[in-house]
């Protein structure tokens, strides 16, 4: 019953305050993910700068930014689901969304929450992007589809969330297995 009536609760808030639930949804799950990376790439203690500062990206960007992408999206397209108007959302979304997002995360990272002078991030994004940007255009295409098909608009990025939760261990595995691989 108590689960029953969190559930409520947040479909509540989201249906009143959909940009601050969506933006705190982001937070918390890029959080949780955050400590799901450290721990499974090994580190003992955990690094709260590190964890505050991914809160703070789902918070104040990723959340109001997917908030507004999948409503200008639907505007666009006039709130149309056939599949010819859903594969024109996922591909303008990866042509557009997708790279700006990689690459403002990977500056983001670089800069703010590994503390990197802006050479070094430069070198890394030069060197990194164009895989991740790769991977990522054949990962999120999928999700982004049953996202614009079956996912009503309030629920959007809270679904893009979830999937971003996994796309960020991913991504985390990803670098720790690179460092370890260019250690040895």
């Amino acid at each position: 019953m108590a689960k029953k009536g969190l559930l409520n609760q947040y479909l509540l808030q989201l249906q009143h305050h959909p940009l601050r639930t969506k933006a705190i949804t982001a937070g918390v799950l890029s959080g949780i993910s955050d400590l799901v990376s450290q721990k499974l790439t090994g580190i003992q203690k955990i690094q709260l700068r590190r964890l505050v500062l991914k809160v703070l990206f789902g918070v104040l960007y990723l959340g109001p930014f997917g908030h507004f992408l999948y409503i200008v999206l639907d505007k666009i397209f006039k709130g149309k689901r056939d599949s010819r108007t859903v594969a024109k959302k996922v591909v303008l979304e990866q042509l557009t969304a997708s790279p700006w997002n990689n690459l403002l995360f990977m500056v983001y990272y670089g800069l703010v929450i590994e503390g990197r002078p802006w050479m070094h991030v430069k070198t890394k994004i030069k060197k990194d992007y164009p895989s991740v940007q790769l991977t990522a255009w054949t990962f999120w295409p999928v999700f982004g589809w049953v996202n614009h098909q079956y996912v009503p608009l309030q629920f959007r990025v809270i679904f893009h969330s979830f999937i971003a939760f996994g796309w960020g261990i991913f991504l985390n595995l990803r670098a720790r297995t690179m460092a370890l691989t260019k250690a040895k």
